[in-house]
């Protein structure tokens, strides 16, 4: 387990061990994990150059402001994005595309709880929003991540350590309860595996699937109507009550999300990039069983997944449901877009 004060301490490097104008993309940052994990990325980067995207144009715009006041070197660009929709997603990636030659984080935390609904390109609504669009800005942002020197890392926020046996009848997991323990299971070893397959093709960039914890954030305030408005009034008192004992602050999980983000302790493949390691910690140990071999599923603690789990994803190598996972991904993606990535 990698501590707090190490965490913090790693954190307070990031402005001498890593190079200044750091260019970053975020989705999914005007609330929750994901903003507060850019205001500390802010904080401690040098003359950082991000890229953040969400629904609310109102919310863009507060926390671009509140960059500006945090940081006033650094550079902050707000884009509003349907990113329930790839062909949206794609729009994005080609301005940013045509702005920069090379980024070197792109962190991802998109999510939803609406179900039971298709977008309008046929994926069903939730995945839509925490899975393809996701794997679409990787895919899409792979060669400008190539391209950067020194950090080259992606972090997808989700539910990393906890996968489980996927529904290969039902990728999308239209008939099975996506909320359910099952479906977290399902949807974490699917993002596992993905972030394996495109891995292969970029070994000089680190992937991180990690899990937050409980921590309290806006997600389920896009649900509508009395069940929505009694399950938040459910939730709410739970909170209040079991909360200050088992909840990570939302400060801390930004803090331990650039831990992620930039320590050495998750470097790509063989390499050593990101902030050094103090004294006692090692470099972490990816899905392969291996250290540093270059993609992790990471809990809140920055562990990584138990044995029995990384046993799980070598059976679903070797059984051939790996390949199924990405073969699905790109059907998807040429059904709707017409091409694998643009």
């Amino acid at each position: 387990m990698v501590s707090l004060e190490q965490i913090r301490h790693s954190n307070s490097q990031i402005s001498t061990a890593l190079p200044p104008g750091l260019v970053a993309v975020f989705a999914g940052a005007t609330n929750g994990i994901g903003e507060s994990s850019l205001r500390q990325f802010v904080k401690h980067a040098v003359r950082p150059r991000i890229y953040f995207l969400g629904r609310s144009k109102m919310s863009g715009d507060r926390v671009c402001a509140d960059l500006q006041k945090l940081n006033p070197e650094g550079e902050y660009t707000f884009t509003s994005v349907d990113i329930s929709l790839l062909i949206s997603v794609d729009e994005f990636c080609r301005e940013i595309k045509a702005k920069e030659s090379a980024i070197n984080l792109l962190f991802l935390s998109t999510g939803t709880m609406i179900t039971g609904k298709d977008t309008a390109e046929g994926l069903h609504h939730p995945l839509a929003v925490a899975y393809y669009a996701r794997l679409r800005f990787i895919v899409n942002l792979l060669p400008l991540l190539q391209n950067a020197t020194g950090l080259r890392r992606v972090v997808t926020v989700l539910a990393g350590t906890k996968e489980g046996p996927i529904y290969t009848d039902d990728f999308q997991c239209r008939q099975h309860r996506i909320l359910s323990p099952g479906g977290r299971g399902h949807l974490s070893s699917m993002t596992t595996l993905a972030l394996e397959a495109v891995a292969r093709n970029a070994p000089g960039v680190s992937f991180i699937h990690s899990f937050p914890g409980f921590v309290r954030t806006n997600l389920g305030n896009d649900l509508e109507g009395l069940g929505a408005m009694v399950m938040r009034g459910v939730f709410n008192v739970v909170v209040a009550v079991v909360g200050p004992f088992v909840a990570t602050p939302l400060e801390e999980a930004g803090e331990r999300h650039v831990f992620l983000a930039t320590s050495a302790m998750f470097s790509s493949r063989g390499s050593t990039s990101g902030v050094p390691l103090p004294e006692g910690l090692k470099v972490g140990r990816g899905t392969d069983g291996m250290r540093s071999s270059g993609v992790y599923s990471t809990s809140k603690e920055a562990e990584s997944a138990s044995r029995k789990t990384e046993r799980l994803l070598e059976g679903m190598r070797k059984d051939g449901t790996a390949e199924s996972v990405w073969s699905h991904v790109e059907e998807e993606f040429v059904r709707i877009t017409g091409v694998a990535s643009i």
